[in-house]
């Protein structure tokens, strides 16, 4: 481990000229306190001076660092460096075990966008034990997967304890609203972890598991079946799934895992997409399934991921700024307690979830990391275990819509 007075810099943007690390590196510039060290780093030492001129004389003072994420060595240089390293360089399976590794080695945190089940479950088995003896905190999934989902849990149980009402039962996140253009990033993962898994039915079913980060399974907890489509009895709303819904579930259930069980026994998560009430509804629940159904079907099998391919965005790039300014998102974490009571919580924001939105939620999980008073903990954890509530104090003061209420 090595001593933070040892340590030159707070801060190191891993892949910051990426579509979303420029994003990122451009929200540290508005957000950072005056005083806080921050470095970029990636691969083309070029591609990073241009960077650094982009962002301005803000960010003239700014370290350059070329480094390659194959290159333990120059890892292990970097992560001892700094209090945290932050970093968009994906997919992570095949990019990020390695900078993960050198973080929990050094007792360095971290904070990623993974959305990928096989990735965060190798960093589990690899790090978490290592991480835990150095003390760094690896925080994955600091985008708009998983923090909303995260948060809103956690806020709703939170409450319900304050007001002695008992734990979470039946919980359901509601995708109010969403805008926004499709990441390259997001689709290169999701590809690389369905080729991974080709001709492995059992590697395969893990992808679905809702206990695949929790190191066990919780028998009855998170087991019970879900409906294609759904619909709400109280304002006959129809729904059907939220395509990261598998991923952001097992998120939240390593929180409860963390936090020892504190959602309780009978705790169930699910995620869903809104569409509106009677037949126009059923049509477009249906429409919203089959499209996410026809994304994952195009790139499980070889032939159609060649012609999905030629039109889905690559890794890197991204909507224009124009497409970007139009985004929005609106979710709603929505339980019944063990005694009835009804809580709600939404987080939403101006902001397209994949791109600004994310890069704020990283940036603000990233400065956390480095300056705030963090929850006493250590090793491979969650937004909700490795930063807590604090976060949510960080979004509003940029625009984001964090709250909680009680349902009549």
């Amino acid at each position: 481990m090595t001593d933070d007075g040892d340590r030159d810099l707070d801060l190191v943007l891993l892949g910051a000229t990426g579509f979303v690390g420029r994003l990122t590196a451009a929200h540290l510039l508005r957000s950072a306190p005056t005083g806080v060290r921050i470095a970029l780093a990636g691969r083309s030492a070029e591609r990073l001076t241009a960077l650094r001129d982009d962002l301005g004389a803000g960010a003239a003072a700014w370290e350059l660092v070329t480094v390659d994420v194959t290159d333990r060595r120059a890892l292990d240089r970097l992560a001892a460096r700094t209090r945290v390293l932050v970093t968009t360089v994906g997919p992570y399976a095949r990019a990020g075990l390695p900078v993960v590794a050198a973080c929990a080695q050094h007792g360095t945190h971290y904070a990623d966008l993974t959305g990928e089940t096989l990735f965060a479950r190798d960093s589990v088995a690899r790090s978490h034990e290592a991480a835990r003896a150095s003390g760094a905190r690896i925080v994955h999934s600091c985008g708009f997967d998983s923090v909303p989902s995260d948060l809103g849990v956690r806020l709703v149980a939170d409450q319900a304890a304050a007001d002695g009402e008992g734990t979470p039962g039946a919980t359901t996140l509601h995708v109010r609203e969403m805008r926004g253009g499709l990441s390259g990033g997001t689709v290169d993962s999701l590809r690389q972890q369905l080729i991974t898994v080709e001709g492995q039915p059992d590697l395969r079913r893990f992808l679905s598991d809702p206990d695949a980060l929790t190191g066990g399974t919780s028998p009855g907890r998170g087991r019970r079946g879900h409906a294609t489509l759904t619909r709400d009895e109280g304002s006959g709303v129809w729904s059907a799934p939220f395509v990261m819904s598998v991923y952001n579930r097992q998120v939240v259930m390593r929180t409860d895992a963390l936090l020892d069980g504190a959602y309780g026994p009978d705790f169930d998560y699910r995620e869903v997409v809104d569409t509106a009430r009677g037949p126009l509804g059923v049509a477009a629940a249906v429409v919203v399934a089959g499209v996410q159904g026809a994304l994952v079907g195009s790139l499980t099998n070889r032939v159609t991921r060649v012609v999905a391919d030629r039109v889905l965005p690559d890794p890197g790039d991204g909507p224009s700024e124009a497409a970007r300014r139009r985004g929005r998102f609106a979710v709603e974490v929505e339980t019944t307690t063990t005694t009835g009571a009804r809580y709600a919580a939404r987080v939403a924001a101006p902001y397209d979830p994949g791109y600004e939105g994310t890069a704020v939620l990283l940036g603000e999980s990233a400065l956390a990391l480095a300056l705030d008073d963090l929850p006493d903990a250590a090793g491979v954890l969650t937004p909700m275990t490795g930063i807590g509530l604090g976060l949510a104090h960080r979004l509003r003061a940029h625009g984001v819509e964090v709250g909680v209420r009680r349902l009549g």
